[in-house]
């Protein structure tokens, strides 16, 4: 039985870690998009800015929409967590890049309410 355990957290971990891959490959193809469409057109800073949260948004949805699915109870609390660690590799990631923290305070914690939120949202309706 603590065999059980062992493999099940295991396997949470892989199951998690695969979400998130998923979702930072959409974050990938999503901004490859933006970067396409800036090229193209000569897009102000705000637009691009708005197109940033959009990313965020629509990738924390897919990603508690898919792990609600996979996961079938508790969904949103799922779909939470994985928006949360999606805030979180990209804070990591932008603190080792950028030797500390570029932008405020308020920035930080209206992209972590939209990570966390819109994966909330994406587990709920899963």
């Amino acid at each position: 039985m603590g065999k059980e355990k062992v493999a099940g957290k295991g396997n949470l971990f892989t199951t998690m870690g695969k979400v998130l891959l998923v979702m930072y490959i959409l974050t990938g193809i999503l901004l490859f998009i933006l970067a396409a469409v800036l090229y193209k057109m000569e897009l102000s800073e705000a637009a691009v800015n708005i197109s940033i949260i959009i990313s965020y948004i629509v990738v924390g949805f897919v990603g508690g929409f898919i792990i609600g699915k996979i996961k079938k109870s508790r969904k949103y609390l799922w779909g939470a967590v994985m928006g949360l660690l999606y805030f979180a590799v990209l804070l990591i990631v932008s603190l080792i890049l950028k030797k500390g923290l570029d932008s405020g305070m308020q920035h930080i914690l209206t992209t972590l309410i939209l990570c966390t939120a819109s994966g909330t949202v994406g587990g709920m309706l899963s």
